[in-house]
């Protein structure tokens, strides 16, 4: 099982960008690479997905307009730019390859998380 590895996580103003990557040891053989998010005290929630073979996309309802996830093949990374960003936007951002769902029971390989924090 290849190894998930985020970065790009930080503290950034409301209104601001940031682009978290994660990149996988080897060749990334599963369905869809996912990111989710959550935040202290909360369930951990889908944020977006991206079909590793197709790179079609889904997104949730409250980032849709504002993020995009992307992936670069031949490195083995999927990324996630975040625009417009909102203090409730604020979480711990997990990287996840799976079967290519909302729900993160069909993930069954997951990093190790990198936090963002949007101050108001």
């Amino acid at each position: 099982q290849v190894q998930l590895v985020e970065s790009g996580g930080g503290l950034v103003q409301a209104g601001g960008s940031l682009r978290l990557s994660c990149a996988a040891s080897g060749r990334i053989s599963s369905v869809a690479m996912a990111w989710f998010r959550q935040a202290p005290g909360e369930e951990r929630e889908f944020v977006a997905l991206i079909i590793w073979s197709s790179g079609g996309t889904d997104y949730a309802d409250s980032v849709k307009g504002r993020f995009t996830i992307s992936r670069h093949g031949a490195k083995n990374t999927v990324y996630l730019q975040m625009n417009s960003l909102k203090p409730e936007d604020t979480a711990v951002y997990y990287c996840a390859a799976g079967a290519g769902s909302s729900r993160r029971y069909y993930y069954d390989n997951w990093g190790q998380g990198t936090q963002v924090t949007v101050s108001s």
